[in-house]
């Protein structure tokens, strides 16, 4: 038996060009001799495609694709995920299920069992869980049929559910297991993921073909990294990460373990190409070509910088340099090196002469007060009218480029330098950004070594610093990660041998400012708990406040 895997960027709600991509994969795999070939979790809508679900209409369309790949499906079997309706009157309205269609005709429906909700997933919102587990026989085969988090409950020792959905098809002794996914990337996760694939072949000693997603859906990112495994609990085949893939498998070479293929893990590496694909599918899916982005000369413009140019294209970059009279003047001259480097248009715009109108203006009513923080945020609000000007302009999408330590203690300006479509390093912690800087640069220069080694600054008032205001980021991103990441509290995090005082005024920064991060551009998600639609915290709480 021959089993093909079609590792596919699918497009929320795109049904035409999700339809199309099956298709022509059907039809490769028909050419390659495939008896079966296996798509994604929910591959006709695309995931997660949270309220659209409670559409009728989006069922139907989706139902609509199921039938089409019904008629493609002679001399071949075809393994997708779709949304189905739940006939019983209880319950949800939906399943998230997995098909079985053979030679026009539909073998089997297998319903997911266990139902995420926690992190980015909210499942149980839409869909009823599965209690039948059933095999389908195929070519002298019995083949289990999973979904997703149907394989994340080894031996029902998962605190979340009640059942374990492999154990119960035991007693049926299939002969390998389908696993269609939708799994997100996280800089951990892949690692996490083929532990548990492991896991499971220890227990069942079987082979898996576990199909994941590839993409982005807005701030969530899917690697890739389908999986093969044999038998004996070895990898015989990870298929590359950030890349629309397609492979076909002879089953006895699997059940053999004739080889093994890992993808190398790279932190940093995988960080990188995973804002590049979050960047290009944002604007490819939403229709946009160009960006513009504010280029200061610091570390965090610049790597957003560098990042849209690899995710579209140099001739789609516009960068403003929007100096004032506290701008140092080899920000500038960064800046323009790197644009120059980057081969992306420039344009320099002193702010000086509109900051000097603004304080004229609200003289009246500032009077003689001291220079703080009002006209601080004066000047980045200033740069951020001056970008979204550009942008309704020309129809340049503005690039944020806010890094996840200065959003989580709120070192940022509303509607200044936290405007913007999409933020692209805004999970991407302080010294995180520096390695990847220095990744960047890898094969030759492209970011300026000054903009890498200089102390890094807002430059919104006199010799300012950001250490002014803020600890080393080697402290603070320790202490962030404590909390965001880790979920622990201020003694937890005290215990581990930081300053009291220091660990109380961090964690309230990160809560009082919850307010502004409510109101920013969606971050592409690149670690385990990014700030956005996976982390939900009062605004108005008190903890820690």
């Amino acid at each position: 038996m021959k089993i093909a895997i079609a590792q596919l960027n699918y497009h929320i709600g795109n049904f035409e060009d999700n339809l199309t991509k099956i298709k022509g994969h059907i039809a490769k795999a028909k050419i390659d001799g495939a008896d079966i070939i296996c798509f994604g979790e929910l591959a006709t809508c695309g995931y997660p495609p949270r309220d659209f679900l409670e559409f009728s209409d989006f069922i139907n369309q989706s139902n609509n694709c199921v039938e089409s790949i019904k008629k493609e499906s002679k001399g071949i079997a075809v393994v997708f995920g779709a949304p189905t309706i739940n006939p019983i009157l209880e319950g949800k309205d939906l399943y998230n299920s997995v098909y079985f269609i053979a030679d026009q005709e539909i073998l089997h429906i297998q319903h997911k069992a266990l139902l995420p909700t926690y992190d980015i997933f909210d499942e149980y919102r839409y869909f009823e869980p599965g209690s039948d587990f059933n095999l389908v026989e195929y070519k002298g085969h019995k083949i289990a049929l999973t979904v997703c988090e149907d394989i994340w409950n080894i031996g029902n020792e998962n605190p979340l559910y009640t059942i374990c959905p492999l154990d119960e098809y035991r007693s049926q002794k299939p002969d390998f297991i389908i696993n269609v996914s939708a799994s997100p990337f996280s800089y951990d996760h892949a690692e996490e993921r083929l532990e548990i694939l492991k896991a499971n072949i220890d227990r069942y000693k079987i082979p898996m073909f576990y199909i994941n997603h590839v993409g982005a859906q807005t701030e969530i990112i899917f690697d890739g990294g389908s999986t093969v495994m044999s038998p004996d609990s070895s990898i015989y085949e990870e298929m590359p990460y950030f890349r629309e893939d397609y492979r076909c498998y002879d089953l006895k070479s699997v059940q053999n373990g004739l080889q093994s293929i890992e993808q190398p893990k790279n932190k940093i590496l995988e960080i990188h190409d995973a804002l590049v694909l979050g960047v290009k599918d944002y604007f490819e899916k939403l229709g946009f070509n160009k960006c513009v982005i504010g280029l200061s000369g610091g570390i965090d413009s610049a790597v957003t910088t560098v990042i849209a140019q690899r995710a579209l294209g140099s001739e789609n970059v516009r960068v403003l340099l929007m100096p004032s009279q506290f701008s140092s003047d080899h920000s500038v001259k960064d800046s323009i090196e790197l644009a120059e480097n980057l081969d992306i248009q420039y344009d320099i715009v002193n702010i000086e002469e509109a900051y000097q109108a603004y304080d004229k203006t609200l003289d009246p009513l500032l009077g003689d007060l001291p220079f703080n923080i009002a006209e601080e945020n004066l000047q980045a609000r200033i740069r951020g009218m001056l970008l979204m000007a550009v942008s309704n302009k020309f129809g340049n999408i503005v690039l944020n480029t806010s890094n996840k330590s200065e959003a989580a203690v709120g070192y940022g300006t509303l509607y200044g330098d936290m405007c913007g479509g999409l933020s692209v390093i805004g999970d991407v912690y302080k010294t995180d950004v520096y390695t990847l800087a220095n990744y960047m640069n890898k094969d030759g220069e492209v970011i300026p070594q000054h903009i890498i080694t200089k102390p890094p600054s807002a430059e919104l008032r006199p010799n300012q610093k950001d250490s002014d205001s803020l600890p080393d980021y080697d402290s603070l991103d320790v202490i962030l990660e404590q909390y965001i990441e880790h979920r622990k509290g201020p003694k937890e995090i005290i215990a581990m041998g930081y300053e009291e005082k220091l660990v109380k005024k961090i964690l309230r920064l990160v809560n009082v400012n919850e307010f502004k991060r409510y109101q920013t551009a969606p971050a592409l998600r690149v670690s385990s708990k990014g700030f956005g639609m996976g982390r939900r915290i009062p605004i108005v709480g008190k903890y820690l406040s």
